[in-house]
């Protein structure tokens, strides 16, 4: 996610930012995890990286599952009910409200994406329980003083809020930089809430390839980061067991296959 523009986005305006000369990283995603709304640039970097790491399409499969379990252990277990979702992607199957909003139908969430595909799916797509409230920001992670000021219209920013920020850091070139983001949106919410967090990683050759192939097809980079690195986005936050494991391997559903797969994840509770 880059610097935008603080207007709001006409639908004309959002029409003329698709870009479907280049490839983009939700458009790619959506195409992993079976979804429709791609064009044939990113279903042609997608084919190319299946075959240099097939593990990839893994990868986001997994991710999304683990979004299912955090968001339901958040809304069950801790009482979540204010979810803010920082790059939000494609809606699919089993988006973060949906999740939400089985277990806690009174349960509020704010997605934030600039994407112009993105924004123009999610305005028609992400609905809400009549008890609960669903709505969505133009805007990018780069600005996370515009992001709360505007989600504080939806969301009860004196309750603990969920902070989702899932496979969107590695759009983050500098590791400082990613890090300076997520301290500054924690810090505008209170104690109890939580940080969530997923991405690809840098454990294999593989998804070093895949990464490299992706970041020259055109896209928007996206850098993978070592296991430390994913780690150190929850320092001074207290980490909710298993800690930062990979995605498969945060509280799996019981029998799950194990498998493993290049992203790491995390949930972590603000003092």
């Amino acid at each position: 996610m880059s610097e935008s523009d603080p207007r709001p986005a006409s639908a004309d305006d959002i029409r003329s930012r698709i870009d479907t000369g280049k490839p983009h990283s939700a458009r790619f995603w959506n195409y992993f995890v079976g979804g429709k709304d791609n064009y044939e640039v990113d279903r042609e970097i997608g084919d190319e990286i299946k075959e240099i790491f097939p593990g990839l399409v893994d990868v986001a499969r997994t991710s999304r599952l683990f979004l299912g379990r955090a968001v339901r252990y958040l809304a069950a277990e801790q009482g979540i009910r204010d979810f803010l979702d920082i790059g939000t992607g494609l809606p699919t199957a089993d988006n973060t409200h949906e999740v939400a909003q089985r277990t806690a139908p009174d349960a509020r969430i704010v997605y934030v994406d600039n994407d112009p595909l993105v924004l123009a799916h999610a305005r028609a797509l992400l609905t809400s329980t009549p008890e609960g409230r669903t709505s969505y920001i133009d805007a990018d992670l780069y600005n996370p003083a515009r992001i709360l000021d505007q989600a504080g219209e939806t969301l009860d920013l004196s309750r603990p809020v969920a902070l989702m920020l899932l496979n969107v850091l590695g759009h983050v070139g500098d590791h400082g930089r990613a890090r300076e983001l997520v301290a500054g949106l924690m810090a505008g919410l209170p104690s109890g809430s939580h940080l969530v967090i997923s991405d690809s990683t840098a454990t294999s050759p593989g998804m070093v390839a895949a990464s490299e192939a992706y970041n020259k097809s055109g896209a928007v980079p996206y850098y993978v980061r070592s296991v430390a690195e994913i780690t150190a986005f929850f320092d001074g936050l207290e980490l909710v067991d298993p800690g930062v494991v990979r995605v498969t391997d945060w509280r799996p559903a019981e029998g799950a296959a194990a498998e493993s797969v290049d992203a790491y994840c995390g949930v972590a509770r603000k003092p």
